[in-house]
């Protein structure tokens, strides 16, 4: 929920009264101060409901209206909201659900009963009013504004228009620091993985090149389980500079330690930094990246790149995201360095959120490009990802999710010791949950598989992951 340092008293249960005082003045609408009114609805859209039905409906609201009068939103709420599917499309179910869902501190939910409302009755001031109140506490000040005008362009009484002031000037300030953005997390982690090395479990392999003579692949080149932890910290910070153009800069430092095959254990380091641009539905992120991985204790490879990443809105749920990033990868030790390359990748996400709010289901695809330094033993890669998957809400401080992915890789040139062309294909699939009991603490249990099948059987291999994490953000 924003918080743009401005206390309006309408923030109140029972901010509605003068605003209400105007609204009742020009139409039959409902207000949480009399919420058994009669409204000018049209017959054919709202849904026909038996005696017994009807009944019910009244009792409902009369007990939700008289929770709301005495400033117990979130009772009100919980009272309505399992109701929502016998009874939406009900302009009066509708708009005191939406308000319980607003006061109670479910913005987001209260903008869905609220389009509802509007819907039927484009001209209900209350619940344009109300709908402005939301995109205001969801952070989306350009709806809000619209929202807040509409009341204004209906000449409403001095008070509601003091009131509604209050907001746009809320609005002004805070179009002047939304820009200005600081975020941080540390994390830590323990698990069980069941190959630390990604190594094949043949320990024996034929080389074609050799008439098949048959080698025994050393131990550290074989599947090797092991439990591990993992610490994480981060952090980004946003700077506006105008009303829409900033620069932000960010750095996230990991470590991985295995109990006993310490010689994998790794740490990283990636910075970014670069300008953005935020304009309405659209908001638009170029960058710089500097990254350095160690292996037990080693420099390993370094990597420099550029990035870029649009995000469009077409409303609150439904976002397309069109990324690209170019990257240079270097290793550090000198027999390692035949194996220098430039990454290319390019793509487009999509996430949409459900009706009820509830659920969020995402899907991607990336194309991409590995051109080789030297002369790789593999040669150039090209290849392409899908990935899906979905979060779902099922209980107020606990969601679950899961997601599958699929990466499929074809190199150029043919390996001189297996005779044969590498042709790559990976599958993973993860699923976990999150526990939010605290705002600002989260615990995720994940369990993750990944396959990768490989025509060149040394880099072929399974593995499966389970792991506890505990973060803090701030």
């Amino acid at each position: 929920m924003a918080n743009w340092g401005i206390e309006l008293n309408i923030l109140k249960p029972r901010y509605f009264l003068t605003a209400l005082s105007f609204i009742l003045a020009q139409q039959n609408a409902l207000s949480v101060e009399e919420p058994i009114v009669k409204e000018k609805l049209q017959p054919a859209i709202v849904k026909p409901v038996s005696a017994t039905k009807t009944e019910a409906l009244e009792k409902l609201l009369s007990e939700a209206g008289a929770l709301l009068n005495n400033a117990k939103s979130a009772e009100a709420y919980k009272l309505l909201e399992p109701m929502d599917f016998e009874y939406s499309g009900n302009n009066r179910f509708d708009y005191l659900l939406g308000v319980s869902a607003l006061d109670s501190g479910h913005p987001d939910k209260a903008t869905l009963a609220f389009e509802r409302v509007l819907a039927i009755d484009p001209n209900f001031a209350g619940a344009r009013l109300d709908m402005a109140r939301a995109y205001f506490h969801l952070g989306d000040l350009a709806r809000a504004k619209t929202e807040f005008d509409a009341v204004m362009k209906q000449d409403p009484p001095q008070a509601a228009r003091l009131t509604i002031e209050k907001y746009l000037s809320a609005i002004e300030s805070a179009k002047k620091t939304k820009n200005n953005r600081y975020s941080g997390y540390v994390e830590g982690a323990i698990g069980r993985d069941t190959n630390v090395n990604n190594s094949t479990s043949q320990s024996e392999v034929a080389v074609p090149a050799l008439g098949n003579l048959v080698f025994t692949l050393s131990p550290t080149n074989l599947k090797t389980p092991d439990n591990y932890y993992s610490v994480a910290v981060g952090g980004e910070v946003n700077q506006g500079l105008t009303d829409t153009w900033g620069v932000y800069g960010g750095a996230d430092l990991r470590k991985r330690g295995n109990r006993s095959m310490t010689n994998f254990d790794s740490s990283s380091v990636d910075t970014r930094a670069g300008v953005f641009l935020n304009a309405g539905a659209d908001s638009l992120r170029f960058g710089v990246t500097l990254g350095k991985y160690t292996l037990a204790e080693t420099a390993y490879r370094d990597s420099s790149g550029l990035t870029g990443d649009w995000r469009h809105n077409f409303n609150q749920n439904n976002q397309l995201n069109v990324f690209g990033q170019y990257s240079r990868n270097r290793f550090a030790q000198s027999e390692m360095q035949l194996n220098d390359f430039n990454q290319s990748v390019f793509g487009t996400g999509f996430l949409h959120i459900m009706p009820d709010g509830k659920t969020a289901l995402f899907g991607s695809i990336n194309l991409g490009n590995e051109r080789a330094v030297y002369e790789r033993a593999d040669g150039d890669k090209t290849g392409y990802g899908l990935r899906v998957g979905g979060q779902t809400s099922v209980y107020e401080t606990i969601d679950t999710y899961a997601n599958v992915g699929y990466q499929m890789g074809r190199y150029n040139k043919e390996n001189i010791a297996f005779l044969a062309t590498r042709n790559d294909k990976q599958y993973d699939v993860a699923i976990g949950g999150n526990w939010h009991w605290n705002k600002l603490w989260t615990m995720r249990p994940q369990i993750s598989y990944t396959k990768n099948n490989s025509n060149i059987q040394i880099y072929g291999f399974d593995r499966l992951d389970a792991s506890i994490t505990i973060r803090r953000d701030f």
